[in-house]
């Protein structure tokens, strides 16, 4: 079996299962689903892959509330809450060089989500995080489909004409 369509297949399952969890535990679906792309875009993949999608999307919710309540500070002096988001994304690449954090793309994911669930970020928190295992769930359980149907069909037997037209010698 073709691990794209393997992959294809989980990810819809467990998309439509994510929706009814979420809506069944009061999380935030679409923030569930950038930590399922947190995982299926991170270099990494496995158990690695997902702690460090994991370090991550929560250093871009910390990074997220520091320029919320940075910004607070002096809510007059707008140009202030400029000066701190610049000096933050600053930060939020240079964590790179740290292996832990070197998936830059999932700490603006987690920046970017607490922006958009208002500084909720327990609830952003937690949804990233059950989202990123489903993202786990649908890769990793595609790519055992697809090799489980690839080990099955190669121990079919071979037929002894097998690559033959069956004339006669």
């Amino acid at each position: 079996m073709n691990v794209l369509f393997a992959i294809a297949v989980t990810t819809g399952i467990l998309s439509g299962v994510w929706g009814w969890v979420a809506v069944s535990l009061g999380l935030i679906g679409w923030a569930g689903f950038l930590g399922c792309t947190a995982y299926f875009a991170c270099p990494q993949g496995g158990l690695k892959g997902l702690l460090i999608g994991a370090l991550t999307c929560c250093s871009g919710v910390f990074w997220a509330m520091a320029i919320i309540h940075g910004s607070e500070l002096a809510p007059q002096w707008e140009l202030l809450g400029y000066l701190l988001t610049g000096v933050v994304a600053f930060l939020m690449c240079i964590q790179a060089k740290q292996q832990w954090l070197g998936f830059v793309p999932g700490t603006f994911i987690g920046a970017c989500a607490t922006f958009a669930g208002g500084g909720d970020w327990p609830l952003v928190t937690l949804s990233l995080l059950v989202g990123l295992l489903f993202g786990y769930a649908m890769k990793n359980s595609g790519l055992w489909w697809a090799a489980r149907s690839e080990k099955a069909r190669a121990a079919q037997p071979v037929s002894p004409n097998a690559g033959s037209n069956g004339a006669a010698k």
